[in-house]
C-alpha cells in the first residue's frame, strides 16, 4: 500500500474545474481510499452539536461571599468526650437521624457553671439581609448552647437564635454587623428537573466548598411537612443549611437532608423550596416562632386498591383515619373514613398536601373542603384552628357484647357494640369483630375490629351489617371500613384469594 500524506496534495487547487460535481467528489473519494462510485452525489454533513458543560467559577466567586460556616457549642460534655474522640463533623449526621453516636454515652444534665463549651457540630448557612439574618437548618442550631458564624474572610461573630422551626427544618439566626454581602433568592416554580444547580457549604468543615449536578426530581414526599428538591448534587455531613443554586445565582433551596447508607453522599440529596422556607423565615424573624393552621384530623394516603373499591376513580386525597373529639374538623361534620380531596378548591394529590394546604391557612379562618363518602362528594366549611402539639390516643378496650354471629362468605364472626363501647369510641354505631378468618384475616382484619361499612354501605348494627354483606356476595373485591382503636383504614378484602 503506498502512502500519500494529505498534507502535500490539494485536490480542490489540482482538480479541473470544468469536472461535474459529482464527478469531482468520485475522483476525491478514489485519491483518499474511499471507494465512492461516480454516480454519488455529495451529501453535505450536518455540524455536531457542540454541547458545553456550565462554568460556576463565576457564579462560585460572586455567591461564595453570602455563604457561612456554623459551629455549635454545647457546654457540661467533657465527661462524655473521654470515652473516644469522634469528629464533630460526623456527630451531625448522627444527631440528625436519631442514630446514637457510637461508643458515647448519654450524656446527663449537670450543672452549667463555667464549664469550657465544647464543639456541638459544624454546618453552612446564608446571608439573607445586609444587616446580619442568617438562613439554615433547625437541626444545625438546635439545642446549641452557642452559635458561631465565620464568613469568608475569617471574621467571626457569636449569632444570637431568632427562632426554629422543626417541622421545616428552618431556622434564622442573626449576627450584629452591617453591609454584608446577601444572596438573591429565586423563583422554585421555574426550576425544571434537569437543570443544574450549585451548592456551597461546609462538607466535613471543609469551608465553601463548591459542588454542582442537576435537580432529580421536585415535589419529593419524604414523610416530612414539605416536599423536597431532589438532586444528586454531593451534600455530605457540614452541608447542611447551605444554599441550593441555579445558573442565575438565585438560591432555590436548603440543603438539608442526604439518603445515605454509610453517613457519607450517594448520589442523593435534599433541599427545602426557598419558597417555603421564606414564608417560614419571615414569621420566624416577626415573632420567633410559626403559626399555622390545623383542623384535627389524623390522614394516611389512598392506596389504588382503596380507590377502586370505594369508587373514588384514582388514588388521590387524604383517607381521615380520626377525628379529633370536639375539633374543628368534627364540628364541621367530616367523619372517620372520609377522604379529603380539595381545600379550598385546591386538589389534594397525596395526603401529604392536606397538613401543607391547611397549615398555610390562618388560624381563625374558614376553608372550604370537598370530601368523599360512601360513593358520594360533599361539600363541607371548617374553621381552621391554631396548631397545637397532638393529642394522645387511647386504644378502646375490648368489652363483652353480644352473642357473634356465626361466620360469613368472608369469613368474619361479628357482633353488636355495647353502649358502654360506643361512648369509649365516640361512635354512634359499628359492629365489632369477634373471630376472623380466611379472606378478612388475609386482608389484614383482626379480632377487636370494629367495622363501620361495607362497600359503601354505613353499618350501624349486625342487621345492617348482614345486610350489607348479602349485597357484595359474590364480589371480586369489597372495601371495608374499619375502626382499630383510634385509627381508621380502609381493608379491600378478596374473597377469591
Amino acid at each position: 500500500m503506498i502512502s500519500c500524506p494529505v498534507s502535500r496534495l490539494d485536490f480542490r487547487r489540482d482538480m479541473p474545474r470544468s469536472l461535474p460535481r459529482g464527478l469531482a467528489a468520485a475522483v476525491l473519494g478514489a485519491a483518499l481510499g474511499l471507494g465512492l462510485p461516480a454516480t454519488a452525489p455529495a451529501q453535505p454533513q450536518a455540524a455536531t452539536p457542540q454541547v458545553m458543560l456550565p462554568d460556576f467559577s463565576e457564579l462560585a466567586e460572586r455567591v461564595g461571599p453570602s455563604v457561612v460556616n456554623i459551629r455549635t457549642l454545647e457546654r457540661g460534655r467533657q465527661a462524655a468526650r473521654g470515652q473516644g474522640e469522634m469528629d464533630p463533623n460526623m456527630e451531625e449526621f448522627f444527631r440528625r437521624f436519631g442514630i446514637p453516636l457510637p461508643g458515647r454515652p448519654t450524656p446527663r444534665p449537670g450543672p452549667r457553671g463555667d464549664e469550657e463549651p465544647q464543639q456541638r457540630g459544624v454546618g453552612s448557612g446564608f446571608i439573607l439581609t445586609a444587616d446580619g439574618f442568617i438562613m439554615t437548618n433547625a437541626h444545625v442550631v438546635d439545642g446549641a448552647d452557642e452559635v458561631i458564624v465565620t464568613l469568608t474572610d475569617k471574621r467571626e461573630f457569636k449569632a444570637r437564635i431568632v427562632g426554629t422551626d422543626r417541622r421545616t427544618d428552618v431556622a434564622v439566626v442573626k449576627i450584629e454587623a452591617g453591609g454584608l454581602p446577601f444572596v438573591k433568592v429565586g423563583d422554585v416554580n421555574r426550576l425544571k428537573v434537569g437543570e443544574w444547580v450549585m451548592a456551597i457549604g461546609s462538607p466535613f468543615g471543609l469551608e465553601n466548598t463548591v459542588t454542582a449536578g442537576i435537580v432529580s426530581a421536585k415535589q419529593r414526599d419524604t414523610g416530612d411537612y414539605l416536599p423536597f428538591i431532589q438532586t444528586d448534587v454531593a451534600i455530605n455531613p457540614g452541608n447542611s443549611g447551605g444554599p441550593l443554586l441555579n445558573l442565575r445565582g438565585e438560591v432555590v433551596g436548603i440543603n438539608s437532608q442526604i439518603y445515605s447508607r454509610s453517613g457519607g453522599f450517594m448520589g442523593i440529596s435534599f433541599a427545602i423550596p426557598i419558597d417555603e422556607a421564606m414564608r417560614v423565615s419571615d414569621q420566624l424573624r416577626a415573632s420567633g416562632r410559626v403559626i399555622r393552621g390545623r383542623i384535627g384530623v389524623q390522614i394516611a394516603p389512598v392506596t389504588k386498591e382503596v380507590a377502586e373499591s370505594i369508587g373514588l376513580g384514582k388514588p388521590a386525597g387524604a383517607l381521615v383515619q380520626s377525628v379529633e373529639s370536639g375539633g374543628p374538623a368534627d364540628k364541621a361534620g367530616v367523619e372517620a373514613g372520609d377522604i379529603i380531596t380539595r381545600v379550598d378548591g385546591k386538589v389534594v394529590e397525596k395526603s401529604g398536601d392536606l397538613p401543607r394546604l391547611i397549615g398555610a391557612t390562618k388560624p381563625g379562618s374558614k376553608a372550604a373542603l370537598q370530601v368523599y363518602r360512601r360513593g358520594a362528594t360533599r361539600e363541607l366549611t371548617v374553621t381552621v384552628a391554631e396548631f397545637e402539639a397532638d393529642r394522645p390516643t387511647r386504644r378502646a378496650q375490648a368489652e363483652p357484647g353480644s352473642a357473634p354471629a356465626p361466620k360469613n362468605a368472608l369469613g368474619i364472626a361479628a357482633s353488636d357494640l355495647t353502649e358502654a363501647q360506643k361512648r369509649e369510641l365516640n361512635l354512634k354505631g359499628g359492629v365489632r369483630v369477634e373471630s376472623v378468618e380466611g379472606a378478612a384475616a388475609r386482608a389484614g382484619l383482626r379480632e377487636g375490629d370494629v367495622i363501620l361499612s361495607v362497600g359503601n354501605t354505613e353499618v350501624g348494627d349486625m342487621k345492617q351489617f348482614t345486610a350489607a354483606m348479602a349485597k357484595v356476595e359474590g364480589a371480586r373485591a369489597v372495601s371495608v371500613l374499619v375502626r382499630r382503636g383510634e385509627w381508621v383504614n380502609y381493608l379491600v378484602i378478596r374473597p377469591g384469594r
